[in-house]
């Protein structure tokens, strides 16, 4: 009779896996496309890089997921050292006059932002879903 509850768990086993990766995106496609991880569907964001509260498919709460602000500070200091050397380079090797740097790097400077940032977020709320990360809340249960 274990040997039976056994092999049953086993199927139980291999059958949540399969149903649960189903209609899943995969991760690149999820961060690219601003998907849920959980069903697929285009409600990640509700602006440009604001995550909406939840999943307006299937209610999965993107509030448990704590993306922080490292992926804003991160792309800041990047795209900013990308820009400061290219305009460097241009400003010697060019001289433009001033207008250019500004139609050139300002747009540079926020799309890249922009998009960098909507990306990365998405790719970690993604990555903390995969691996099962969610912000921990004490409730003083485990308290002695």
């Amino acid at each position: 009779m274990s040997g039976a509850a056994g092999a049953r768990r086993s199927i139980d086993r291999v059958t949540d896996s399969s149903d649960t990766s189903k209609g899943q995106p995969s991760f690149a496609e999820a961060a690219l496309f601003g998907l849920c991880p959980r069903c697929g569907g285009r409600t990640l964001f509700i602006g440009p890089v604001k995550f909406a509260d939840r999943c307006r498919a299937c209610g999965l709460d993107y509030g448990k997921f704590n993306v922080g602000d490292g992926p804003a500070a991160f792309l800041t200091l990047g795209i900013g050292a990308l820009v400061v050397i290219l305009a460097v380079w241009l400003e010697l090797a060019v001289e433009p006059p001033f207008w250019v740097h500004i139609v050139l790097w300002l747009p540079l400077v926020v799309l890249g932002t922009l998009g960098g940032l909507r990306l990365a977020k998405g790719a970690l709320l993604v990555r903390e879903y995969t691996a099962r990360a969610e912000e921990h809340r004490h409730d003083g249960s485990d308290l002695s």
